[in-house]
């Protein structure tokens, strides 16, 4: 079964599906181990990790698809990748679904702001018109084609055009293509609410960012809103970071990382995280005598 097929059953399922965020194939395969039916690559973590710069549409459609297919192959899930605007028109989206497609990938997220976008939680944000994104989202879905590939429709409208304008596109991108209605960035319990109301019998999907502008509520109040797809797109990224961060700055101090080994996997569990002993068994197939 294609894994696009499967997270297209999925929404028929009575749980949410929650997506723990991946900036990297390492991060994509622990949560995995740790147990998620599926996950989210996230362009912000791309952004972050590949240029160590901020999410203002600085990284390429290929640096992104290249990233994405490490994680691809190293996941037996389905993965749901960040595809920003589909880099351009109705043209570069089409081509951007088809590489999706070919990679394996389960479902896509299609925004509706201008090139270069920025985070969804950073402010400047600008959009295209609305019925500009409606065509994007109909030539998505002529692109995948016979293939299940999920197409999630967001909008960032609410920050420059207010809440009645994101949930009318919302509306509109569903009705254009968009299994998943995506409302960026509401600013309390009570938008999320309204979004759901005024959006019914469609599949919802929620951002949490710890200390975006949402809200950061669990999967289980997310359900209860009446949200489908949940994505906590940074939080192992933030998490890596500090951890990172004060391991360099013992280092410095300390002239030595001895105080920070509670804080660390050991060498043979990581071995075991990156699958050495599948390929210890493998190379030993191959062995001349």
């Amino acid at each position: 079964m294609r894994l696009s097929t499967r997270l297209r059953q999925m929404l028929d399922e009575p749980d949410i599906i929650v997506l723990p965020g991946a900036y990297d194939a390492l991060s994509a395969r622990l949560a995995e181990r740790a147990g998620f039916n599926a996950c989210f690559t996230t362009g912000f973590g791309f952004a972050a990790t590949v240029l160590g710069m901020p999410d203002f549409g600085l990284l390429t459609m290929s640096e992104t698809l290249d990233r994405v297919r490490h994680v691809v192959r190293t996941l037996t899930v389905p993965l749901v990748a960040d595809m920003d605007t589909g880099y351009g028109n109705a043209l570069n989206t089409v081509r951007t679904v088809r590489e999706c497609v070919s990679l394996g990938v389960a479902g896509i997220i299609l925004e509706d702001q201008e090139w270069p976008k920025k985070c969804g939680h950073f402010e400047g944000k600008r959009v295209i018109p609305a019925e500009e994104q409606a065509a994007k989202l109909r030539a998505a879905a002529d692109a995948r084609g016979d293939d299940d590939l999920v197409i999630i429709g967001r909008t960032d409208a609410r920050a420059p055009l207010g809440l009645e304008e994101a949930i009318r596109r919302g509306k509109l991108y569903r009705d254009s293509g968009a299994d998943i209605v995506f409302v960026e960035a509401p600013q309390s319990i009570d938008e999320l609410k309204a979004v759901a109301a005024a959006i019914p019998d469609t599949p919802l999907f929620a951002n949490m960012i710890e200390g975006g502008k949402t809200p950061l509520l669990s999967s289980a109040e997310l359900q209860d809103l009446g949200y489908k797809m949940v994505v906590y797109p940074l939080s192992a990224l933030f998490s890596a970071a500090k951890a990172v961060e004060d391991t360099y700055k013992t280092l410095f101090a300390d002239k030595s990382t001895a105080k920070r080994q509670d804080a660390m996997v050991g060498f043979e569990q990581f071995e075991e995280m990156i699958g050495v002993p599948e390929w210890q068994a493998l190379e030993a197939q191959y062995v001349v005598e």
